[in-house]
C-alpha cells in the first residue's frame, strides 16, 4: 500500500480549493483534485507535481448522484488510500426568495449539501483504516447567519453545518476528526460576484484558509477543534 497520505479536495480548480491543494502538496500529500473545469484542474496539477507530489485530476459534476462513488473509486484505484477529505466545492446564488426558482435551489443543494454528505459517507470506510484520518468541510458565515438575497445559499450552508455536527459524533469512535471552517468573505471570484460592494482588500485571503487546514492536519494533542469561524477584520466582533 502507498505510504504517502492522500487527500481529496473538491472545488480544487481555483480559489480556496486550489490554495488548499497547493498547501497540502507542500506537506507531502498525494492529491486528488475534483472540479468541473479540466483545463483549470490541469494547471493546478502541474503546479502540484512541480513540488514532487503525485496528483490525480477528476473533472466531474458534483451535482450528479453517482459522482461521490466515482471519486472514491478513482482515488483508491490510483493511491490505494484516503487520509483526508476536504469538501470545499460550492455554488452561490444571490436573489430574493421570491425570485429563486426550484431548479436553482436544487442545484445549490446538490453541490453544497448533498455532495459533501455522500462523499463523506463513501470515504469513511477507507478513512478509518488509516492513522489520523480527517474530514474538513468548508462552510461559510451564512451557515449560521442570514443575509438578505442569499436564502438558497444560506440554507445549503446551514444544512452542511448541521450535517458536519452529526457526522463528527457518528465517526468519533472510528478515530476520524471532523472540522468545519466557516469564513466570512474570502477573496475569490464567487464572493466578488456575490458581494461586489465589498472592497477586495477587506476580504479574507484564500491562503488564510489554507493555513487553517495546515494547522488541523499537522496539530498534535487531545483537544478537539469543532469549528473555525473567521470574519473579515472590518466585520463586527462577536457578531
Amino acid at each position: 500500500m502507498n505510504e504517502m497520505k492522500t487527500a481529496i479536495v473538491t472545488g480544487a480548480s481555483k480559489g480556496i480549493g486550489k490554495t488548499i491543494a497547493l498547501k497540502l502538496a507542500s506537506l507531502n500529500y498525494a492529491l486528488v483534485l475534483v472540479g468541473r473545469n479540466e483545463k483549470d484542474l490541469d494547471a493546478v496539477k502541474e503546479a502540484i507535481e512541480e513540488t514532487g507530489s503525485p496528483c490525480l485530476t477528476l473533472a466531474v459534476d458534483l451535482s450528479k448522484e453517482e459522482t461521490p462513488e466515482i471519486i472514491v473509486r478513482e482515488t483508491l484505484s490510483r493511491f490505494e488510500r484516503i487520509d483526508l477529505l476536504v469538501n470545499n466545492a460550492g455554488l452561490a446564488h444571490s436573489a430574493k426568495i421570491s425570485e429563486t426558482d426550484i431548479e436553482t435551489w436544487n442545484n445549490i443543494f446538490k453541490v453544497n449539501a448533498r455532495a459533501p454528505f455522500f462523499l463523506s459517507k463513501a470515504a469513511v470506510p477507507f478513512l478509518k483504516k488509516n492513522e489520523n484520518p480527517i474530514i474538513i468541510n468548508i462552510s461559510s458565515v451564512v451557515g449560521f447567519k442570514g443575509y438578505a438575497e442569499q436564502a438558497a445559499y444560506a440554507s445549503s450552508k446551514h444544512a452542511l453545518t448541521g450535517f458536519t455536527k452529526v457526522l463528527a459524533k457518528e465517526v468519533q469512535g472510528d478515530g476520524i476528526k471532523v472540522h468545519l471552517i466557516s469564513p466570512g468573505g474570502v477573496n475569490t471570484e464567487m464572493v466578488q460576484e456575490m458581494r461586489p460592494d465589498i472592497d477586495a482588500e477587506q476580504l479574507i485571503q484564500p491562503e488564510e484558509i489554507a493555513e487553517l487546514v495546515e494547522f488541523l492536519v499537522t496539530r498534535k494533542g487531545k483537544g478537539t477543534i469543532d469549528q473555525f469561524y473567521i470574519r473579515r477584520q472590518s466585520g463586527l466582533a462577536f457578531d
